[in-house]
């Protein structure tokens, strides 16, 4: 990374950004699934800037580029993870552990005391990465997705 990045919370403003980053990130993942229709290839825009209205999620810049991406919502105490997004070029260079810290703080500051998050059974980097993030397997469903949750107390 040439630029040391800066974490800030996620807005409605992001959204054309945050489509172009996630629709990069998650093409491998649909390399490795042979499914080119998975859900954060076929979000619309505005879909997702009905779901940044309100959302704990983050974003981190580098420089004046958007480089990642991560949205949570909170369910009672529970915060609910999704579509962490690093553009291709950044991954590996730690955003995913700097995202993930920045949404749980947010999540804490909202009431939340536990996270819960997901990904596929092939997407053995995701789970290297939760798991080395204090994430733990809850359950594993028959479709193959692999469910992970971390308390935030």
């Amino acid at each position: 990374m040439t630029d040391s990045p800066t974490i800030r919370p996620i807005d409605t403003d992001d959204a054309g950004e945050v489509l172009t980053i996630q629709r990069a990130a998650f093409a491998s993942e649909a390399l490795i699934y042979g499914d080119p229709d998975m859900p954060p290839l076929t979000q619309t825009l505005e879909e997702l800037r009905a779901e940044l209205v309100e959302n704990l999620g983050c974003v981190a810049v580098a420089g004046h580029r958007l480089v990642g991406a991560v949205r949570a919502r909170l369910d009672g105490e529970l915060l609910l993870i999704g579509r962490l997004a690093i553009a291709p070029d950044q991954q590996g260079e730690g955003l995913g552990t700097l995202l993930l810290a920045a949404v749980e703080e947010r999540g804490r500051e909202a009431g939340a005391t536990e996270a819960e998050l997901f990904t596929g059974a092939l997407s053995e980097a995701n789970q290297r990465l939760y798991e080395r993030e204090g994430y733990h397997r809850s359950e594993e469903t028959e479709d193959g997705e692999i469910f992970y949750r971390k308390p935030l107390i």
